[in-house]
Parts: structure tokens; sequence; C-alpha cells
């Protein structure tokens, strides 16, 4: 069975599968080709408001959840992105790679349990 597997995407042994970058802002020191992406999704990633007022403040994380679901929820994306995600669950595994230092306090966990739970659901 594929699922959504969420990896920094500076990891050296990224495993193989359907590769989405979910942030707004292209990494430092990743090159286009090195990064061998088959989507780039900042339309999903959180504004540029709430990822600024985040600023990966671990005390803000809970907050940072409520509010990027709501994004989600709210966003005219979200539609086009869950049916990319699902198309390609048949098949493979999907990558949700981001770029921030916190493996654990990021917009791609945020992103991968809201769309696990409507995967799951349905």
């Amino acid at each position: 069975m594929s699922k959504i597997v969420v990896k920094r995407i500076y990891n050296k042994d990224l495993p193989a599968g359907y590769r989405i970058l979910v942030d707004r802002l292209w990494p430092r020191g990743i090159s286009k080709i090195n990064a061998k992406l088959d989507l780039w999704a900042k339309n999903i990633s959180p504004s540029t408001e709430l990822r600024k007022w985040f600023g990966h403040d671990e005390d803000k994380y809970e907050e940072f959840e409520i509010k990027y679901t709501k994004e989600i929820e709210n966003n005219e994306y979200t539609t086009e992105f869950i049916k990319i995600v699902e198309e390609e669950l048949k098949k493979q595994d999907v990558l949700f790679l981001y770029g921030a230092k916190d493996e654990e306090c990021n917009n791609a966990e945020v992103l991968e349990e809201y769309l696990n739970k409507l995967i799951n659901n349905n």
C-alpha cells in the first residue's frame, strides 16, 4: 500500500516516489535538477503571512497547525492537489518535501496529517 512520506529535501537518502515540494520558497542550496521534483506545489503551502508569523517557532506550532489547516480547507487549489496525490498513491509513495530544519514542526507534517485523515476516511 502506498503512503505519504514526509522528508526534508536536504536528506541524502530520499526514498523513491512521486516528489512534491510543499514549500512556497525554493530551498537554499538545492538545484532544480538535483531536486528531481515531479511537482512544486507552492499553492498548497502556508500563506506568506502565516509563514512569517510562525517563523518555525515551536511555541507557536499548535496554533500554526490550526491556522494552516484552515488555509488548506479554504484553498481553491486543495481539491486539485488531493486528486494529484490520490492518483499517485495508486502507483507509488508520495513524498512531501520541505526545507525547514525542524523535522517535526513544519507545514509538510500538517499537510500530511490533513490529507491522511481525508484519504483514510473516504
